[in-house]
């Protein structure tokens, strides 16, 4: 698409996707990957790692909001991806690879060594500067990942400054592990409280796997704060209520909040459940997300979570 048609178009699309584990097939001295390598009980081969990048490549593609020109997604918000490595797999020797991202993505002291990261198409994000944020752990909870802060300009030459959020999961119950996620929140607002010093009105997006529910307590606090829960209703058109299906019941435990000077220009969000990325809920009926893994068992699949798209209206001052 030309840049002529960009501007003409008008809108920013963001895209959040956990990936569901996406390792390479080299083992980290340094993390506990064991559980993705070629000898593992896995057998995370380079034939499946391939396959599996290509498969997240294919997703975001199928996220663009228009039929007609199917422009790619302006930003892409990631979850569970491993390093560097990988992200340079996916964007310069996967499906994605004439797709013109670039990235940032965290370094995270989590024990297994998943991160986050940021994809985002030059031409229409003019990255500026991003750091981590590290959350320092309470006691008894293990360390987490770090919260990726990126700052850059739209086509309309607005300022967005964007999180990426991969909170504690609910590993060893929910109420036990609640406290995570709300200091994880919390490590959060502090960063929006700082940046809201400076900027009252700024233009902030919040998106990730919270781990939580919506109406879940550390959902409430982010919008206490003043974020709009703009992926509230988001559902999508071949049977998917949620991004997440677990026991036969949609809920979305992945979220896009915005700013209230930002919620103002939300075109439309929903999830992203084209069929091929759905399978038959044999247990429980109706369709469920295609799974790279169900337990141990390779199933070829996407991921365990559907893509989660949001639409923005941009500025109308373009020359």
């Amino acid at each position: 698409m030309s840049i002529t048609a960009l501007l003409l178009s008008g809108f920013l699309t963001f895209v959040e996707l956990n990936c569901e584990n996406l390792f390479d097939c080299r083992h980290d001295s340094l993390k506990n990957d064991t559980e993705f390598l070629p000898t593992s009980g896995r057998q995370w081969t380079p034939r499946r790692y391939w396959r599996k990048l290509d498969h997240i490549g294919q997703a975001i593609i199928s996220c663009s909001t228009d039929t007609v020109t199917y422009q790619l997604p302006d930003l892409v918000a990631l979850i569970e991806v491993e390093n560097d490595s990988v992200l340079y797999d996916l964007t310069r020797r996967s499906l994605l690879r004439n797709a013109g991202y670039e990235y940032v993505m965290t370094s995270s002291p989590d024990e297994r060594g998943l991160d986050v990261a940021l994809l985002y198409q030059p031409f229409s994000f003019q990255y500026l500067h991003h750091h981590a944020i590290r959350v320092a752990p309470m006691r008894g909870m293990r360390p987490t990942r770090d919260i990726l802060y990126v700052c850059g300009r739209d086509m309309s030459g607005d300022t967005l400054h964007v999180f990426v959020v991969h909170a504690p999961s609910r590993y060893g119950g929910e109420r036990e592990t609640r406290p995570f996620r709300r200091l994880v929140v919390n490590r959060l607002m502090q960063s929006v409280d700082s940046l809201q010093t400076l900027s009252p009105h700024a233009r902030i997006l919040v998106a990730g796997d919270f781990n939580d529910y919506l109406g879940d307590v550390s959902l409430c606090d982010l919008e206490d704060g003043g974020f709009i829960h703009v992926s509230a209703e988001a559902k999508g058109s071949h049977g998917a209520k949620a991004t997440y299906r677990f026991q036969g019941l949609w809920a979305s435990l992945d979220h896009i909040f915005a700013s209230p000077s930002l919620s103002l220009s939300v075109d439309f969000c929903f999830v992203n459940d084209q069929l091929f990325l759905l399978e038959e809920d044999k247990k429980y009926g109706g369709v469920k997300p295609y799974r790279t893994f169900n337990g141990m068992r390779y199933q070829r699949g996407f991921s365990d979570h559907l893509p989660l798209v949001a639409r923005f209206r941009l500025r109308e001052c373009m020359e």
